[in-house]
């Protein structure tokens, strides 16, 4: 039975994935919009996120010392800022600057302090051998909230548009949702409770730079290897598939809406099933073999014949291709000591958000060259293939206390 913090953080779990569900469809067709090229988009989207590795990498290895409550409620006006200029201004360097300083996800996936904090939370609510099922439904919770985001995202766009608002206003409409949502998240954390802040035993070692001590090493292992994993996703993030989708096979705001609806919720029912494979395999070997599967028929995308083909190949991805993700979250959670989780969530975060920084001005390039479109979905296919077999060269005899291993144990 889940506690009261708990319930809540699954509540602000669904919100935040909501509005950026929501955001996610409409961002780089609102761009275009406003007059930016494919390229700036590109450029403006690696800033975006790389604004936000260094926001969040110091919030969150201070999280402990600012208080967890506290760090969530910056982090909510950070995606208040964020939005409110976005809604304001078609301005590039005021784009720029509200995209670096402030939270903003054009992947429809987490960005900004939230989630590390909320890891290390929940971690300390529940015992461990809950833990992988209640991030299982954590990330459910999240996969639908991003599917429904996205459906009203792009219905919403597509129902103004028909009544006659233009496609500018019909965006900035998405934008000003996810405003109000960033101030029903700064309500939601003020209600958790201390219960949720850290309790550092006397007896446990002094933290080093970072906020670590004992499994600084299994930390920055696991940092490269995700950062490589995110840099590969980096070339497909959700609304650049929503692009390439209206590019190639002429899909308009609504139907992107309703793809991206099916694939979240097909990502979101996944969850769950991670979690019982994980009790049967373990949390590494589910890690890696159902990653691998998805990631090879990512590289089939480009060579469907149509849209229907394409959208058929990426929903079959999408149901395998996030049952990593629980599991992922999990392992990290279970091989550092308590005292080291909001830290060690953090780090590994901010290492996916600087691998996934780094390759939207690629795709931007791409993406302007119309013999070059589809090169993305290969090159992250191809490097994610890669990340798997690594992930299990270099962690698969590291195991997790209800595995059988110790927590906090050092490599």
């Amino acid at each position: 039975m889940l506690t009261r913090d708990a319930k809540i953080l699954f509540l602000t779990r669904s919100a935040r994935l909501f509005a950026y569900g929501v955001l996610s469809v409409i961002l780089v067709l609102y761009l275009t919009t406003i007059g930016l090229d494919e390229s700036a988009i590109g450029l403006l989207l690696t800033l975006t996120l790389a604004g936000d590795t260094a926001i969040s990498l110091w919030l969150t290895t201070a999280a402990d010392r600012l208080g967890r409550r506290r760090t969530l409620a910056i982090g909510a006006w950070l995606m208040i800022v964020a939005g409110v200029v976005f809604s304001l201004t078609g301005n590039f360097w005021l784009l720029l600057l509200a995209a670096t300083v402030g939270v903003i996800s054009p992947s429809g996936n987490e960005v900004g302090p939230f989630l590390p904090v909320e890891q290390a939370g929940l971690s300390q609510l529940v015992p461990d051998r809950q833990r992988t099922s209640v991030f299982a439904w954590y990330n459910l919770a999240g996969s639908f909230s991003t599917a429904f985001g996205a459906l009203l995202g792009g219905a919403l766009a597509q129902a103004l548009q028909s009544r006659g608002a233009t496609p500018l206003e019909s965006y900035r409409v998405v934008l000003w949702i996810y405003v109000a949502i960033g101030f029903v998240l700064g309500l939601g954390f003020r209600l958790l409770s201390p219960a949720i802040e850290a309790a550092r035993p006397e007896s446990a070692p002094l933290a080093k730079r970072w906020g670590l001590h004992r499994s600084t090493r299994v930390v920055l292992k696991l940092s490269a290897l995700f950062s490589l994993d995110a840099f590969a996703g980096g070339f497909v993030i959700q609304s650049f598939l929503a692009y390439w989708l209206h590019r190639r096979f002429g899909a308009d705001a609504a139907e992107l809406g309703a793809i991206f609806f099916g694939a979240n919720i097909l990502a979101g029912l996944s969850q769950p099933a991670a979690a019982w494979l994980a009790r049967r395999i373990g949390l590494v070997n589910t890690m890696v073999f159902t990653h691998l599967p998805s990631n090879l028929l990512l590289m089939l995308v480009p060579f469907m014949p149509s849209l229907g083909w394409a959208v058929g190949v990426l929903l079959v991805r999408y149901a395998i291709s996030q049952m990593d993700v629980p599991t992922r979250q999990s392992y990290t959670m279970a091989v550092v000591a308590p005292d080291e989780r909001v830290a060690a969530a953090g780090i590994t975060g901010v290492a996916r958000t600087v691998g996934a920084s780094l390759s939207p001005v690629l795709t931007g390039i791409f993406l302007k060259n119309p013999a070059l479109m589809s090169t993305p979905l290969l090159i992250a296919g191809g490097l994610k293939i890669v990340y798997d077999l690594l992930l299990y060269r270099e962690f698969v005899l590291l195991k997790p206390p209800e595995e059988g291993g110790a927590q906090g144990a050092n490599q």
